[in-house]
Parts: C-alpha cells; structure tokens; sequence
C-alpha cells in the first residue's frame, strides 16, 4: 500500500507539470519549434523526457521523437541506436504509468470529467476517446495493454482503462514495455533507413510522409488482432 501510495504521488506530481507545460508552453510553441530544440539538445535525456510525454495524454508524435535520434546515430555515431530504444521505451514506461495511477487512483468520473475540460481539451482528449480505450480494454483485455501500443489513438490511452480496471502491475509493466518496445524498434529502423539515402534538411518531411504508412500498419494490427480473437472465439464456441 505504502508503495502504491508513492507511485501515485510521483505520478500526480509528473501530471502537474506536464499540465502546467501544456498550458503554458503548447498554445505558444509550434512543433517546428520543438523540433529545432530537440536536434539542438538531442541526448538520451531527452528522448526519454519526450516519449514520456507522448505516452501521458498529452498530444505528441513519438514520430518525431525516436527516428530522428536514430538517423542522426546512424549518421554521426554520437548516439547509439540500440540505447535510443532502450531510453525511448522507459519513457514510454513512464508516460504509461502517470496515466495508470491516475485513473487508478481518481476513477472513471474524473477522468471523464477532466477527459471534457478546457484542459483535456488543449491536450485533444475527449470522453469519446476515453471511452473508446476503454471497450478496447474490456474486448481484449490485459494483452490489450501490448497489442494497444502498437495502435494509433489507442497507444496513448491504453493505461487509462488498464489503471481504472485496477489492472495488476507487473503485467501492466510487461506488457507496455514490450508494446512500446517493438513500437521504438519499427521508428528506430525508420530513422536508420532514412539515413542511407535522405538528406538532413528533408528529414522531418520524409518522416511525415513514411508515417501514414506507419499509421496504416497500425490499422491493419488492429484488424488482424481483433479478426484473431474473432475466431478463436467463434472456434470454442463451436466447440
């Protein structure tokens, strides 16, 4: 209990300062602004500090996070790729737990009720789009917390309802991290290809392009995903 109270505590201190960011700083600052400090400050330190946002509720693209930091290890060697994954997933681990502890913590009511304030709304949250990870949640349940972070506009929620479920944590940890890690891995090897053959000022313009096919891909997960317990369904039920 003593423990679960800490994580809780840490996870509404890492809430606090991410809205405080997100009121402050995000009506001001366009991404490309973003993307100018990110390659001037790029470090493992960062990585981790940006994924961790991407994984909480507030809006950003991992995207433009991990296979930039790939390209450039690939190109300069002054990081390397294998450690770009390993940061960018234990920032996706920890964006992922300020959402479990949260919606662990103050339940479904708040969450929904902060999910449609002015707030929720700067950070593009909606009821709808909780609900929506919730069902998702309930259909497949624990394993969703892997398969949902390989999804698009499932990834960044699927902690809300894995935390409201009261979801036991050691799976939850696992099953996020493996998600979030395969994930890093497919934007690493983007940004290293990327690297053989594009130059650097068209790079975030080519990885805008190569990221609806990323999107797609994610799309047809879901439907192989949700086509596979269809049928291991049906065939018990047959049974």
């Amino acid at each position: 209990m003593k423990k679960e109270y800490i994580y809780t505590s840490l996870a509404v201190v890492a809430l606090a300062a991410l809205v405080i960011v997100a009121i402050v700083y995000m009506p001001n600052v366009t991404m490309q602004d973003i993307i100018l400090w990110y390659k001037d400050n790029l470090n493992y330190g960062t990585v981790t500090l940006l994924m961790a946002i991407e994984s909480s509720f507030i809006p950003f693209p991992s995207e433009i996070v991990v296979p930039p930091a790939a390209y450039f290890a690939a190109s300069n060697g002054h990081l390397n790729i294998f450690k770009i994954v390993v940061f960018a997933t234990i920032g996706a681990l920890i964006g992922a737990f300020i959402n479990y502890f949260l919606a662990k913590v103050i339940g479904r009511p708040l969450i929904h009720s902060f999910a449609e304030s002015r707030v929720g709304h700067i950070c593009m949250l909606s009821s709808e789009k909780v609900t929506k990870a919730e069902e998702y949640f309930e259909k497949h349940g624990a394993i969703s917390t892997f398969f949902g972070r390989l999804i698009p506009a499932v990834r960044q929620l699927i902690s809300i309802p894995a935390g409201l479920a009261k979801m036991k944590l050691l799976p939850f940890a696992i099953f996020t991290s493996l998600g979030a890690g395969i994930w890093n891995i497919i934007l690493a090897l983007l940004g290293y290809w990327l690297s053989l053959f594009v130059p650097e000022a068209d790079l975030f313009n080519q990885i805008e392009h190569y990221n609806q096919y990323l999107t797609y891909a994610g799309y047809a997960l879901a439907l192989l995903i949700v086509v596979y317990i269809l049928y291991h369904a049906l065939k018990k039920k047959s049974k």
